[in-house]
């Protein structure tokens, strides 16, 4: 009998009978009721009353027993978290147990169980797993690495999974190694500032061993793995594609299409000169052609790829022509990817094959596909000017054929064509005009319109056709509006005697009777153009216009580029690279304009009845050089005036190369007596250099601002890094943000413009003249209303009260006064933000206890949670 059986619906005090089973002294009776058990489970009944009787039935040393249980736990363990511990002891059991099968499945169980609890338990089998001698353990352990860094990344850390992951690199399995990979890449992806993956040409090396002897899927990751290395020289380039071209003839479509991508990306290190070279272009386009023999949905993923290749580098598929040929059963998606490709492989050499296709195509029932192959006819005749004649006279049948959507296509592209060749086909006019009344589509009809327009000196009767349209003015798309007035202003400039009474109505139709802006401001300029000089007119309106170029539609290069690198994943389908950062809240990013109404954060807060107290003056001796212990010793500050102590947190990735098209910038804010600067590292990760750097920040709540544009001096290599450390003002504008550190910067350069947005730590804005004397202290805190007051714990602090102080007011953080209160050390502190708001705080310190209690009371209590980060950063580094 199957396994059915287990879902046929059961009696009532079904629940007390499977506990029944499942604590039966029988092991058959036992694997019976466990199988029932995960039946139920897997139609949505609630089970999870029997959790602790489904637990006894680990220990066991049936296999099969053994899995349905842990597919139960990874089931229930989030819900009853608790309970799940009481397994904990089974995993750690089974992960020595004598069987590798047993040991990999405890060890994926618990990586499965996403129970914070359970995690710091797993770490020890883990880490055995990891270093064990079946190859099958550690592949699996190699995985549990990147589920357990997913659920408490700082626990991977501490416990260094990352580097034993790492050392798996060097395997002596190749499913092992291919599993390391998958999960450092992993990993890498959620932390794109770690350098997890530092690739070397020893580490090349074993990846590409490996790449041999894996499965598909592992032969996937280390592909994916090696496009992302740079090679140091051709040579180099030239070893790994030879290594990798093997993976071209291999039957699943993912290994193909990851094997292109890491070739295309190599080829460019290779000098076209090299006879391997050829070799490999010759290589490349069998594999590319078999994909198209799969089912459609492959067929158009493969297309859509090829698309790209076939920009990027032509010359692979030149002779490849007749493969792109559609077929009559073809779904209308891969029809028209496969007519795409066609016109960009069109050259001399192949174009009367191509244009008898086309014919064809424009006869065929599917009317978008029909009206693709008559686009395509007149982008053939753009692309390649020996074919031009036999393309013109090709649409010249097409139109002879009367169908409404043919002709209308056609005259579009005639229009092209006109412009692309002057004073060539202008013969043909005669028969596109025969057609006029039957174009119903906006943009045939303002192809028409600018033909007569541009022709008019041609056409005889040009002013009445142009009248023809003028009579429904209004009910035109604004297209044809606007070619309309163009055309009659054409018109009126080569005969001004006949049509003065037509350029009169038209005028008076744009200016006068329209409510859409753009056509009114045209009307408004060719009317003050004719009546002040229409010597200047007639130079504006009928100057010699640039010839199209072949291909409007190719991808930008350094797009291009970007997206070769994403062959065979989802973003070489839609053409568009990943999601870069979210664009800023404004359009234009306002710089250096100052807070006119004063009282910054105060204002927008509106606590503006509170009188900040005096200011004192910044100390003369500031600038002397603050410190202690060895560098004053060996004067390492030579004068220069560093606060002692004052926290910098490290660098951090704030824009990740993947997001910026290859660059990559971390950075930190720092302050030093008394001014701001965001110290940054740029690192250039593409293949092109990068030039014309500039930065501009978005409104913030504190008014930050560059105060002086972006220094690169020199253009930014690939691969080169350059720290640059920017001042900063605190008169920008000013605007509440969310959270209210938040700052959005966009950073220009000859590429794009990137947008990432970070978070300032708050303390590099109190400011050095913070402390107030006691007396105001007093006075300012009474008044501040209780309702203000915040009160947070800062953990993990095992400082003494006179440490804390001195550690504070080196981040302008001032004590004024201290006293002690039942053994308790009390420290009143005062600091003041850049926008004049003070903040006024009470740290209170038990000897002995790590944790300490603050309170903080502020006119703008939205500051206080940030004021409180800042003293815990400061505190615990």
């Amino acid at each position: 009998m199957t396994d059915s059986k287990y879902f046929t619906t059961t009696k009532k005090g079904e629940i007390f009978e499977l506990k029944a089973e499942l604590n039966s002294d029988k092991k058959e009776k036992k694997k019976e009721a466990v199988k029932k058990v995960i039946a139920s489970m897997t139609v949505g009944k609630d089970v999870s009353a029997l959790f602790p009787d489904v637990v006894n039935c680990m220990q066991t040393d049936n296999l099969e027993l053994k899995k349905l249980v842990y597919l139960y736990l990874m089931n229930y363990a989030k819900s009853q978290p608790d309970m799940a511990i009481m397994a904990v002891n089974t995993f750690v059991k089974d992960c020595e147990d004598p069987n590798p099968l047993i040991r990999a499945l405890a060890v994926r169980t618990m990586g499965c169980i996403r129970v914070d609890k359970i995690t710091e338990y797993l770490c020890e089998p883990l880490r055995k797993c990891l270093k064990d001698e079946d190859p099958y353990v550690r592949k699996t352990a190699a995985v549990c690495v990147a589920k357990l860094h997913d659920i408490n990344a700082q626990l991977v850390e501490d416990q260094g999974f990352l580097d034993t992951l790492k050392d798996l690199i060097s395997d002596s399995n190749p499913m092992v190694v291919a599993n390391a990979v998958a999960a450092l890449s992993e990993i890498a992806e959620s932390h794109p500032s770690s350098n997890l993956l530092d690739l070397n040409p020893q580490s090349i090396n074993k990846l590409l061993t490996a790449l041999n002897e894996c499965t598909e899927w592992g032969q996937i990751f280390i592909l994916d793995c090696l496009a992302n290395y740079t090679p140091k020289d051709d040579r180099e380039a030239q070893s790994i594609c030879e290594r990798v071209t093997p993976r071209l003839s291999h039957a699943n479509s993912a290994v193909v299409l990851s094997a292109v991508k890491v070739l295309m990306k190599f080829m460019e290190m290779l000098s076209k000169d090299l006879d391997y070279y050829g070799t490999l272009l010759k290589k490349l386009a069998p594999p590319l052609v078999t994909l198209l023999s799969a089912e459609p949905e492959l067929q158009y993923v493969a297309l859509r790829n090829i698309n790209l290749i076939v920009q990027k580098r032509p010359e692979i598929l030149k002779h490849e022509m007749k493969v792109f040929f559609v077929k009559y059963n073809d779904p209308i998606y891969v029809k028209l990817e496969k007519l795409d490709i066609m016109i960009r492989l069109a050259s001399q050499a192949n174009i009367a094959q191509v244009l008898a296709e086309l014919k064809e195509y424009a006869t065929e029932v599917d009317v978008d596909f029909v009206r693709k192959a008559v686009r395509a006819i007149g982008r053939c005749a753009i692309k390649v000017e020996q074919s031009a004649e036999r393309c013109v006279s090709t649409l010249l049948d097409l139109i002879q054929t009367k169908v409404n959507y043919v002709v209308q296509e056609a005259i579009v592209v005639i229009k092209d064509i006109f412009r692309k060749y002057p004073n060539k086909y202008e013969s043909v006019i005669a028969t596109l005009c025969e057609n006029l009344d039957s174009l119903d589509e906006p943009e045939a009809r303002a192809a028409m319109i600018w033909i007569v327009g541009e022709y008019a000196e041609r056409i005889d009767n040009a002013d009445e056709l142009l009248e023809s349209f003028l009579e429904g003015f209004h009910d035109e798309s604004t297209q044809v509006q606007l070619q309309l007035l163009t055309a009659i202003v054409k018109l009126f400039l080569k005969k001004p005697t006949e049509t003065q009474e037509l350029v009169q109505q038209v005028l008076s139709l744009a200016t006068q009777d329209s409510d859409n802006p753009d056509l009114r401001d045209r009307g408004y300029i060719y009317w003050r153009l004719l009546s002040t000089d229409p010597v200047a007119a007639k130079e504006v309106v009928l100057a010699e216009k640039p010839l199209i170029s072949e291909e409007t539609d190719l991808i930008e290069p350094t797009l291009l580029d970007e997206l070769i690198c994403y062959i065979g994943t989802l973003a070489s389908v839609y053409h568009k690279p990943p999601m870069s950062g979210p664009p800023l809240a404004t359009s234009s990013v306002q710089m250096g304009a100052v807070d006119l109404l004063g009282g910054g954060l105060d204002s927008l807060i509106g606590g503006t009845n509170f009188v900040a107290p005096p200011t004192a003056a910044v100390p003369a001796n500031l600038g002397a050089p603050i410190g202690s212990g060895l560098n004053d010793l060996f004067d390492l500050t030579s004068g220069v005036g560093t606060l002692s102590g004052s926290y910098v947190a490290p660098k951090a990735v704030w824009l990740p190369a993947m997001k910026a098209k290859g660059l990559e910038i971390s950075g930190t804010f720092t302050r030093q007596v008394g001014s701001i600067s965001m110290d940054l590292q740029l690192t250039n990760k593409a293949l092109q250099v990068m030039t014309d750097f500039a930065i501009q920040f978005n409104r913030n709540s504190f008014g930050l601002a560059p105060a002086a544009p972006l220094q690169v001096h020199a253009p930014l290599s690939p691969n080169q890094t350059v720290e640059i450390s920017l001042p900063l003002s605190t008169v920008g504008s000013v605007m509440k943000m969310e959270p209210l550190n938040n700052l959005q910067v966009a950073v220009k350069n000859n590429i794009d413009v990137f947008y990432f947005s970070t978070l300032y730590p708050l303390h590099i804005l109190f400011v050095e003249d913070g402390k107030m004397d006691r007396q105001m202290f007093l006075a300012t805190w009474k008044d501040i209303p209780n309702e203000n007051e915040a009160q947070f714990q800062i953990r993990d602090c095992p400082l003494n009260a006179e440490a804390a102080s001195s550690k504070l007011q080196s981040s302008n953080i001032f004590t004024v006064a201290k006293r002690n209160v039942e053994g308790q050390d009390m420290l009143y502190q005062s600091l003041k933000l850049t926008n004049g708001i003070w903040v006024l705080a009470e740290l209170r310190i038990q000897p002995g206890n790590p944790s300490c209690t603050l309170s903080l009371k502020c006119r703008a209590p939205e500051v206080s949670q940030h004021v409180y980060q800042a003293y815990e950063t400061i505190l615990k580094n």
